[in-house]
């Protein structure tokens, strides 16, 4: 299903988005380079074979299996969002600034020592986030439903992190994480808002436009013009990441922003069919893990109403199929090793670009210039061997 909304705003994004999201967002982020990796950007691939199979002029692919070791975007947002929290206690314990180049110090390691860090998670998110404590000394809770990855579990324990499974869905392991916080003293890095409850996912929107920018940074230095972005969903984080530093970065000259979800996991897409953020009801659980939501953040929400042009959402089918063509690629294209969820922007192009109804109404032409994210390697070893066929190891030494 395809959504095109009528716009309700001007365009103008929600005020403080300039700063959060603007163009020079990226370098706020990169002061913290410890966390964000900022002399390492991942590789921006470029798929020419796959672009004339779709009928596109151009297609590009965000490859960011290579981020910061734990082979996800999220790594760009937990950790950063752990930083501003270990800065912020540290200067009121110690009753002035504190610069970013202090926070793995000995003095601030033993400040945050006595804090702890909660969220809850998918997998990816978490994963963050246990990194950035365990690098900061802080404690880290995590909460998960049972459904969520054993090995993104280890994962997340390997980092220090303590782990707690809540029943039902990434919607309840949200509330508990809230819940269990609020009784214990806990600050919770969440990557989803709240009324009430925006600054710090605010932090890890900003953390994402790094990701962005070293995206468009490399497509202006070639003197690529884009005509469309498909990003994913989830709660809409990385999406309004995306599409609100285009929007501030280039105006009305922007190109097309898609927002594509899973089939079983649409809050995004019927937000949009409503024309206010909705709770939809959980089902079967989606391949597509890490988007697995039933509720939007209310943050994200506000940018991606001004600032999305399109939402659609893929059968689980569609992601496994892109997982193994990015794998297996025709022609000169690159492989790729994208996770359940890491493939679905491009499972959404490629949709598209095969529905005459879609591809007109979204202007998919062999002029299309086109951006896809890549927002996850294999971060679960195992299952992506059993979803492509091959080990991610075989798939990345085909290249």
């Amino acid at each position: 299903m395809l959504v095109t909304p009528s716009r309700k705003h001007d365009g103008a994004l929600p005020e403080g988005c300039d700063v959060l999201l603007g163009r020079d967002a990226p370098s706020l982020v990169r002061a913290y380079p410890s966390l964000t990796g900022s002399t390492a950007a991942t590789p921006l691939r470029r798929l020419a074979h796959l672009a004339r199979r779709l009928g596109i002029g151009a297609l590009h692919a965000k490859d960011e299996g290579f981020r910061l070791g734990l082979e996800s975007f999220k790594a760009l947002g937990g950790s950063f969002a752990v930083a501003r929290l270990v800065q912020d206690w540290a200067a009121a314990a110690l009753a002035r600034d504190v610069a970013p180049s202090e926070l793995t110090s000995p003095e601030v390691r033993r400040i945050a020592a006595e804090h702890t860090v909660a969220c809850a998670t998918d997998g990816n998110h978490g994963r963050s986030v246990a990194a950035g404590a365990r690098l900061l000394g802080c404690r880290a809770v995590i909460f998960v439903h049972p459904h969520v990855n054993a090995e993104r579990l280890d994962a997340m324990r390997a980092f220090g992190a303590t782990i707690e499974v809540v029943d039902g869905t990434y919607d309840d392991a949200v509330a508990a994480c809230a819940r269990v916080a609020a009784a214990r003293g806990w600050d919770i890095v969440s990557d989803t808002a709240w009324p009430g409850y925006e600054t710090v996912p605010g932090h890890v929107m900003q953390g994402y436009t790094v990701m962005i920018d070293e995206a468009l940074a490399a497509l202006e230095e070639q003197g690529e013009r884009l005509t469309h972005v498909f990003v994913q969903g989830g709660v809409g984080g990385l999406a309004a990441a995306v599409a609100g530093h285009i929007q501030l970065r280039y105006g009305a000259d922007r190109p097309r922003i898609v927002v594509v979800e899973p089939e079983r996991a649409n809050c995004l897409l019927q937000s949009a069919q409503a024309g206010k953020p909705v709770q939809i009801q959980a089902g079967a659980p989606t391949v597509m893990g890490m988007l697995e939501c039933y509720q939007p953040s209310l943050l994200a929400w506000r940018v991606l109403e001004r600032a999305a042009d399109a939402f659609m959402d893929v059968p689980d089918e569609a992601a496994i199929a892109t997982m193994r063509t990015l794998a297996t690629p025709d022609g000169d294209d690159p492989a790729i090793v994208a996770g359940e969820s890491g493939g679905a922007g491009l499972a959404g192009l490629i949709r598209a670009a095969g529905d005459p109804r879609m591809r007109a109404d979204l202007g998919l032409d062999e002029h299309a210039s086109v951006l896809v994210i890549i927002s996850e390697g294999a971060t679960a070893p195992k299952r992506y061997a059993e979803l492509v066929g091959r080990t991610p190891d075989a798939v990345r030494a085909s290249t």
